[in-house]
């Protein structure tokens, strides 16, 4: 029997945890349900206090990030699977039972991702981890069901359960010994990407990372940071670069100036489009990786490069094949993926 902690990370959502809060306890029942606050300046200890009395309720002095938050909470609190999700997020009746099946018939499997719907329009894959996650040869990120904006209708396309490059935060299963073994999520980060960044480390030490459609959430998406907001393409940007640096192996180092290049058209675009504010982000998430390159390089030296890592990886350039040869949907890119047979009771 596994010990499993549900943990909320909160920076004034007060209005998701009235929202959402309910549903968490109610198909979460025999689990402990933390929410770990980030330092917020709303109600949302008046909302937990008031409405929310039998769950643990952990507050901090400041905003230290989705990484800094998580690595604090995660640090305090004793359990065998950690559950990160998101205040944004409703859950459905028996969504944790069906994972758990899964880490217990598995054990080379360190994280684990359910099918994650857009709240507003439930037939939809969401933008943060639609079926899961996969990366391209340039490192460029997108799911099964989302290729970059392009959201996918849910019509059964991808019920099943298989492999996957990397697990959303937005609501990842992942096993706790292995979340502090591997040196949690990387602060440098604050947010954005760094779920990636742990599944690939988890990945290069041989662990595999799993989708299962018997596990359903919707997600509302966006809550903290718009995806035209400005700071969020810097994120993005700089921690897509340091993704790269980190955990590349050094024979694929010749990606790298190619991906600099196509970061740079992108800021062209974004100036010629008048989004002068983002152009300039690119800029600056730039300058910044390189003047701590040396910092992030250091990070290398616990990964262990030896271990082949293919699952979840796209050998094409996905930037090619959406603009030009105009593929949108994850099936038409003709991938096969590795399904994993769901244990039988």
């Amino acid at each position: 029997m596994y010990k499993v902690a549900v943990v909320i990370l909160n920076y004034n959502g007060a209005h998701f945890l009235k929202k959402f809060l309910p549903a968490v306890l109610r198909h979460s029942r025999g689990y402990e349900i933390v929410v770990a606050d980030n330092g917020s300046t709303d109600d949302s200890s008046t909302v937990v206090n008031e409405f929310f009395k039998d769950i643990r309720y952990l507050r901090f002095d400041k905003n230290y990030g989705f990484c800094g938050g998580y690595n604090r909470a995660l640090a305090r609190i004793n359990a065998d699977i950690y559950v990160l999700l998101n205040s944004d997020v409703e859950v459905t009746e028996n969504w944790i039972e069906p994972v758990l099946e899964l880490f217990r018939h598995y054990p080379d499997v360190a994280a684990v991702q359910p099918k994650m719907l857009t709240y507003d329009d439930r037939k939809r894959f969401e933008y943060a981890g639609a079926a899961g996650g996969w990366i391209d040869t340039l490192g460029y990120p997108f799911c099964r069901g989302r290729i970059f904006n392009h959201m996918e209708t849910d019509a059964g396309q991808y019920d099943d359960t298989c492999e996957i490059f990397w697990a959303s935060g937005a609501c990842m299963f992942i096993r706790a010994e292995l979340f502090h073994r591997f040196g949690g999520l990387d602060e440098d980060f604050f947010a954005h990407m760094e779920e990636i960044d742990l599944c690939w480390r988890m990945k290069h030490g041989g662990y595999k990372i799993l989708y299962t459609h018997r596990s359903v959430i919707y997600h509302v998406g966006g809550g903290t940071l718009n995806k035209t907001n400005p700071h969020k393409t810097y994120l993005n940007f700089r921690n897509g670069m340091v993704l790269l640096i980190k955990n590349l192996p050094a024979h694929a180092w010749w990606k790298i100036p190619l991906r600099i290049g196509l970061d740079w058209i992108a800021a062209l675009k974004f100036v010629v489009t008048g989004a002068y504010g983002n152009g300039w982000m690119v800029l600056k998430a730039h300058v910044h990786v390189w003047m701590h390159f040396r910092k992030h390089l250091r990070k290398r030296k616990d990964i262990d490069m030896a271990k082949t890592i293919s699952e979840g990886e796209y050998p094409s350039l996905l930037l090619y094949d959406y603009h030009v040869r105009g593929k949108r949907k994850f099936s038409e890119l003709k991938i096969k993926t590795t399904r994993v047979n769901f244990p039988r009771k």
